[in-house]
């Protein structure tokens, strides 16, 4: 998908089509005040947003402790651990056909699984505890093709959206996203096989950012049943090779901070939804952050 860069001043009246029962769990409301997007547009938007018909290609990947680390804004963010001093970098790619109040995009969310201030960093378990104390992700990337997208992303949550052309198509048994950089070239390429063992998913989970001198914590939810691909070998025998590339990143700027990664050729899971349900809230009110960034 080329990127829009044309800011609709209206918003689409679509809020009949999202009928998946798990968009009952949820009460809409606006936010405190309208969204100012460029100076010259205002809009009301509803929350939390709703994502419907969505089509998910993730990846989870290895890397070493020490490089996700590095990324994380502020010293008490810590990724989780995983045996052999490694961390887990997952590529989360989107296409939302449908959205609430806004035309279709493509998306891609670079995240690190975290614990923010932990007392104790035990290995792999906040992956498996729901409720796991101080677990979220980081975002440390998040390409999209929509400019109104990048500016709500940035004013409301801080997410570090840039906008790109984003291609996620359907090629052979693979989901195979494309991102280019702002010249026009391919910099990042990933493939998810689309076959795997059926496993439903039905989760919460919250995402830290920071928006100027404050860490906010916002709530992202999901359902729908994905095809899953798990090589657990991969915890005690890294190096292993694929015999078709996974993640593709070319010699570009925009691809340096993922080289920067060391990680992994091969993918630790994999997971793919062709009709997936999701949605993503204002900032929690009531969170209060043990760390601030003045």
């Amino acid at each position: 998908m080329k990127a829009i860069r044309i800011i609709d001043p209206g918003l689409l009246d679509n809020a009949a089509t999202f009928t998946d029962p798990f968009f009952r769990r949820f009460t809409l409301r606006p936010a405190a005040a309208p969204l100012d997007l460029d100076g010259t547009i205002a809009k009301d938007y509803l929350f939390p947003t709703f994502y419907g018909d969505v089509t998910c290609a993730q990846a989870i990947f290895l890397c070493p402790w020490e490089r996700a680390y590095s990324l994380m804004p502020h010293p008490l963010m810590k990724p989780v651990r995983m045996p052999g001093g490694r961390a887990l970098v997952v590529f989360s790619n989107y296409v939302y056909r449908k959205v609430l109040g806004v035309a279709p995009y493509n998306e891609i969310a670079m995240t690190i699984p975290l614990l923010l201030d932990p007392d104790v960093s035990v290995p792999v378990l906040p992956l498996l505890w729901s409720g796991y104390p101080g677990f979220g992700y980081y975002v440390f990337s998040m390409p999209v093709t929509s400019l109104e997208n990048r500016i709500r992303g940035h004013k409301i949550w801080g997410l570090p959206k840039v906008v790109q052309d984003i291609d996620i198509d359907d090629i052979g048994g693979d989901c195979v996203t494309v991102a280019s950089d702002d010249d026009g070239r391919p910099y990042f390429e990933l493939r998810v096989p689309r076959t795997g063992k059926p496993t439903r998913f039905e989760q919460d989970a919250w995402l830290y950012t920071r928006l100027g001198d404050a860490m906010l914590r916002s709530r992202t939810s999901f359902e729908g049943t994905f095809q899953v691909r798990k090589n657990m070998g991969l915890l005690f025998k890294p190096g292993a090779r694929p015999a078709l590339p996974t993640l593709v990143l070319s010699d570009s700027p925009a691809a340096d901070v993922l080289r920067g990664l060391q990680i992994d050729p091969v993918p630790f899971q994999t997971r793919y939804a062709s009709r997936m349900s999701s949605c993503f809230d204002l900032p929690d009110t009531g969170f209060k952050s043990p760390a601030t960034f003045r």
